[in-house]
């Protein structure tokens, strides 16, 4: 094993100075184990991942059955390849108009690429506006777009004519004009630790871009496929985006970013010039039958619904311990508050002591993230919470 962790700092590329250096044998359900046999409680789902549990049978015999009948064959957009075109569809019926056309790529950055380059194709116009402590990917249009200023400065400059907001100031949405393209925004905020919308910020902001003729792009790439309680956020707080990215779960634990809007928008990519946005992989049909079977997953065993009581749960069964000062939620997306970074950093130490996995939010450094697969049950919320509070709220 030891072997092993050196190969891994030497020949593959690091996110960071301190990496984790948990090595994975396997995984199932809400677990995953190490070599040793040591489990471990996922409590992150790859970040809102896998959100139909490790090795889900109906996802592991869809992506086998598709393998078998052909892979890549062509660049995204030539050929008629029935997962993409039944996934599709399954995701257009769940939204409401005129969500009807979407285009598969590649992850969630690439997700947020291709939307704002069609906001800015769609309108004509060059500003981009989003918001303080939200992140959007690490690509440079997609940094350019992000909340906070330490993960961007070391490589500006990135794109031009971008403004960032305050979430949740209905003041600020007067800076939203007719010269801007597009308002890119998350619906809950996830890297800010767990920011849901105040009652009719996002009304008001849909109702300032319709005025000013600028579309509204939701990032639903965190919150998609029933972490809020609903499939979508959209839904839950009954706004309608007119692009709406999607990636993460989206791909039933394989690599699958979209973004949706109207057929209309949609059709700006495909003249003057022809080939607006093409991508090689996007799409790629085992990641669309694997999507697709979790989706069929979720929508059978009606996690969406069932995220929520499990996320008020956790919160009820955590929120009057003392080491925690508040509990930030929208359905199964939780951030356990603890007031200081020093509290948190002790806290991540004794969560992976206990076999546990969480981490804390880009933007937010004194928060611990719960957001287990949706198949959790609710014997194992309250056997996760005991634990938590007698091996980690109980030492800090």
């Amino acid at each position: 094993m030891e072997i092993l962790r050196r190969q891994f700092l030497s020949h593959v590329g690091q996110t960071s100075d301190s990496p984790l250096m948990i090595e994975v044998a396997r995984a199932e359900g809400i677990y995953f184990y190490a070599p040793d046999g040591k489990r471990y409680v996922d409590l992150i789902s790859g970040v809102s991942v896998s959100n139909v549990g490790h090795g889900n049978r109906e996802v592991v015999e869809a992506v086998c059955a598709q393998a078998r009948e052909y892979m890549h064959v062509m660049v995204y957009g030539e050929m008629i390849e029935r997962p993409q075109v039944k996934y599709a569809m399954a995701i257009a019926g769940l939204l409401p108009e005129p969500l009807e056309s979407v285009y598969f790529v590649n992850s969630g950055a690439e997700a947020v690429e291709g939307a704002l380059k069609l906001a800015k194709r769609h309108t004509r116009r060059t500003e981009i506006v989003s918001f303080r402590n939200a992140y959007h990917g690490s690509t440079h249009g997609a940094m350019s777009v992000m909340g906070g200023e330490e993960f961007v400065g070391a490589y500006r400059p990135l794109l031009p004519d971008t403004r960032k907001l305050r979430y949740n100031c209905f003041e600020d949405l007067a800076q939203i004009t007719e010269r801007t393209a597009c308002v890119l925004v998350e619906p809950v905020q996830g890297e800010s630790g767990v920011n849901p919308p105040v009652p009719g910020f996002l009304e008001a902001l849909r109702e300032r871009c319709s005025a000013v003729g600028a579309l509204l792009i939701f990032d639903e790439i965190q919150t998609g496929f029933g972490r809020s309680g609903e499939m979508f956020a959209l839904l839950k707080y009954g706004v309608t985006p007119d692009i709406l990215c999607l990636a993460k779960a989206l791909g039933g634990g394989m690599p699958l970013g979209a973004f949706v809007s109207s057929g209309e928008i949609m059709a700006g990519l495909q003249s003057d010039p022809p080939l607006g946005h093409i991508t090689t992989f996007g799409g790629h049909p085992v990641c669309c039958a694997a999507g697709l079977a979790a989706l069929e997953y979720i929508r059978e065993h009606d996690l969406a619904r069932l995220a929520e009581p499990k996320g008020r749960l956790f919160e009820e069964l955590l929120k009057d311990h003392p080491a925690v000062r508040e509990i930030r939620r929208s359905g199964l997306l939780l951030a356990v508050e603890l007031g200081s970074s020093e509290r948190l950093f002790r806290a991540m130490g004794l969560l992976r002591e206990a076999g546990y996995l969480s981490d804390w939010f880009l933007f937010c450094d004194t928060a611990f993230r719960i957001s287990p697969p949706l198949t959790i049950t609710e014997e194992q919320v309250r056997a996760c919470c005991a634990e938590i509070r007698a091996e980690v709220l109980d030492k800090l």
